[in-house]
C-alpha cells in the first residue's frame, strides 16, 4: 500500500476487527514465554520502557516467544471482535529491533467456534519479510468473511500489534424491543469528523460496554471561546432511531452541561463535504440537561425524521461523553 499504516487507520472507514477494546481476543499462542498473546491486540500504541524486566527477562509490549532451537516456527490465533470482511493487515513490529521475526504469514477461517489446528485455514496473506519496529501494512484480496485469524511467524520473535481492518458482516442482535444500536463499531458506525479530541477520541463513543476510565471516552479541551464541541457519526445501517442513550459514566466534574442530536439521510456521501452540510441538518434530539456519571435515556424527545445514515452529537460548551447509542430499525440492506 502507498499509505501508511498511520494515514490508512486514520482515513479509512474500516474497523479494526482485532481490537480487544471491540472483543477481540487472543485464544492460543505456541509459545509466549517473553510477552503474553493478549498485549498483540492492546489498542494503545507499543510502549518501551527501558529498565523494566519480569521473571522471564526484558518486559516487551507485544506477544513474543522464545528463542526457538529446533524446527518449526510460532503461531498465534485471534479470534475477531465480529466476523467480517478483511480489507487490510498490520503486523506492527514497533521496539522489537533484535528480537522481531524474519517473516510472517496470516490464515484465516470462518468458524463459528474456536478453530484447532485441522480447521479450514486459508493463507491470506504468503510469508512475506519484516522489518524492525515498523507497521507493515498489507492488503487483502481474499477478503472472507472470517472469523479468525492465524498469525504465523517465522522462525519466532516478537510483535508488537496486530490490526485487523474491515467491516462486520452482521449487524448486532437486537434488544427485547426488536432495536439495533445502528453507532455500535461492531455494527460497522464510525466517527469521521470532530472539532477537538484534545483528551479522547470520539471512536470510542462507539465501543461496547462502559470505558473505565475518562480516556475510554470522548473528551475535549476546555473551551475558552463561544461555541460548542461536536462529532459526527455514520451510522453502521441507515434506520429509523427510536432511542437514544447519552452516558457520561466517570465524567464527573467535566460532563457536558447538554447534548443535542442532528440527523441526515446522505448514503454515498463524502465525508469532506458532512461539515459543513451538517450545520443545516434537522434536529433528532433538541438540547437536553445532562448529569454527572449516569446513563441519560431519551425516546419521547425524539422527532420524527424517518431514516438516517448520519448524526452529529453537539455538546455545549464542551467536556467528556463516555458512550452515545442510536437504537433503531435498520433498513433493509
Amino acid at each position: 500500500m502507498a499509505q501508511s499504516a498511520e494515514e490508512f487507520a486514520a482515513g479509512s472507514r474500516f474497523i479494526n476487527l482485532a481490537s480487544a477494546a471491540l472483543g477481540a481476543k487472543a485464544i492460543a499462542a505456541s509459545d509466549e514465554f517473553f510477552g503474553a498473546k493478549d498485549r498483540l491486540l492492546s489498542d494503545d500504541a507499543p510502549v518501551f520502557i527501558p529498565g523494566k524486566y519480569d521473571e522471564n527477562g526484558k518486559w516487551m509490549d507485544g506477544w513474543e516467544s522464545r528463542r526457538r532451537r529446533g524446527p518449526g516456527h510460532d503461531s498465534c490465533i485471534v479470534r475477531l471482535a465480529v466476523s467480517g470482511t478483511l480489507h487490510a493487515i498490520d503486523i506492527d513490529t514497533t521496539h522489537f529491533t533484535g528480537n522481531y521475526p524474519h517473516a510472517a504469514s496470516i490464515d484465516a477461517v470462518l468458524d463459528e467456534k474456536d478453530p484447532g489446528e485441522k480447521a479450514g485455514w486459508k493463507e491470506i496473506i504468503a510469508p512475506r519479510a519484516l522489518g524492525p519496529s515498523r507497521h507493515h501494512l498489507i492488503d487483502i484480496q481474499d477478503r472472507g468473511p472470517w472469523s479468525h485469524l492465524r498469525l504465523n511467524i517465522y522462525p519466532d520473535g516478537g510483535i508488537a500489534r496486530l490490526r485487523a481492518y474491515g467491516m462486520p458482516d452482521a449487524l448486532p442482535a437486537p434488544d427485547e424491543e426488536g432495536l439495533v444500536n445502528l453507532a455500535s463499531a461492531l455494527s460497522g458506525a464510525c466517527a469521521v469528523a470532530w472539532n477537538d479530541a484534545h483528551f479522547g477520541k470520539p471512536q470510542n463513543l462507539l465501543l461496547p460496554d462502559v470505558g473505565a476510565r475518562m480516556e475510554d471516552g470522548w473528551e475535549t479541551r476546555r473551551r475558552r471561546e463561544p461555541g460548542n464541541d461536536w462529532t459526527i457519526i455514520a451510522l453502521g445501517r441507515p434506520g429509523i432511531i427510536e432511542r437514544v442513550e447519552i452516558d457520561t459514566s466517570q465524567f464527573k466534574g467535566n460532563y457536558p452541561d447538554q447534548a443535542s442530536l442532528q440527523a441526515a439521510y446522505l448514503p454515498g456521501m463524502e465525508d469532506a463535504a458532512l461539515i459543513p452540510l451538517s450545520l443545516y441538518w434537522p434536529v433528532l434530539l433538541k438540547q437536553q440537561k445532562l448529569g454527572p456519571n449516569r446513563l441519560h435515556r431519551f425516546t419521547k424527545e425524539i422527532a420524527t425524521l424517518g431514516p438516517a445514515t448520519h448524526v452529529r452529537l453537539n455538546i455545549f460548551p464542551d467536556g467528556g461523553v463516555n458512550r452515545l447509542r442510536l437504537f433503531g430499525r435498520p433498513e433493509a440492506a
